[in-house]
């Protein structure tokens, strides 16, 4: 194993315990019980457990049920929903190649997450929303169906709506305004700047900060982390994706929620301390847990 694939070191514990509010287990190394054991070491002690496709949320699901300290939430991610519709012929999802299954496999697949949404360890519909770096114009139509169908799921069963927005700030923003937002709503990887973190917190959103805090090029994220009000306010690993600074390009998981954590309360110049507590206190909330 070359250094850039090994794991990064365990970082020093937290004192105050926080909860990592997305990442997939499943598309980690190692077995559940090794990832959270490892991040309890450090005072990471609960994660969200999210899916992105119907067997991705299946999974989800039945962990969330098997661990007290892990908590599910099921989705079609905003690209799962054109390559139902479409197809996948290149098999870049996990499933491998796919023909298109056009609208009604589109509904049969929702139909399955408003099954599990409404099972009592779920805690999320999510992550859904809208992605306009990977998918192209013919795809937008099948991600906003299926964006506002998963609005609904989570409103009708009461459950926190997890957001995936890439690069389709105004329009996620309009479709939650459309709809009408569940009242619990988190920006999953919060990705807009400071006038967009003023408009979440008007709107009593959350947002979720990951790893890409840490980047060099990531001002607008610590921008808007200096504005966000504190009880608005998660973390997370986004695992195995955007590993913090310095491992940047390693794998993540949720024991490395501490090097985030420290780097967030240095934007906010609050000790790591109150933030952690305000993380963990934020996070069961945002969750109902």
């Amino acid at each position: 194993m070359s250094p850039k694939d090994a794991p990064p070191p365990l970082p020093e514990p937290l004192r105050a315990a926080v909860a990592d509010s997305h990442t997939h287990l499943d598309m980690q190394d190692g077995t559940v019980d090794e990832a959270l054991t490892k991040a309890a070491a450090v005072g990471v002690t609960a994660v969200v457990q999210v899916g992105c496709d119907v067997k991705g949320s299946r999974w989800a699901a039945e962990t969330a049920a098997a661990y007290d300290n892990v908590h599910a939430a099921v989705a079609l991610h905003p690209n799962e929903a054109p390559r139902i519709v479409l197809g996948d012929p290149d098999g870049w999802s996990r499933q491998g190649a796919r023909a298109a299954g056009g609208d009604a496999a589109l509904d049969e697949a929702l139909a399955e997450i408003d099954r599990l949404a409404a099972l009592p360890y779920v805690r999320g519909v999510g992550e859904t929303g809208l992605d306009y770096f990977r998918t192209g114009p013919d795809g937008m139509a099948a991600q906003e169906r299926s964006f506002r169908a998963h609005i609904e799921i989570a409103k009708r069963h009461g459950k926190a709506l997890v957001i995936h927005d890439r690069e389709a700030h105004d329009d996620v923003l309009r479709v939650l305004d459309e709809e009408g937002a569940p009242e619990r709503t988190v920006f999953h990887c919060y990705s807009g700047d400071a006038a967009m973190a003023e408009i979440c917190a008007r709107k009593g959103y959350f947002m979720s900060f990951a790893g890409n805090v840490t980047f060099k090029n990531a001002q607008p994220l610590r921008d808007a982390l200096a504005v966000a009000p504190l009880d608005l306010v998660l973390v997370e690993t986004d695992a195995p994706f955007l590993t913090p600074a310095p491992y940047r390009g390693r794998p993540n998981a949720p024991y490395l929620i501490p090097v985030t954590v420290r780097a967030m309360a240095a934007v906010r110049g609050i000790g790591e301390d109150v933030l952690a507590a305000a993380l963990a206190v934020n996070t069961a909330r945002a969750f109902d847990y």
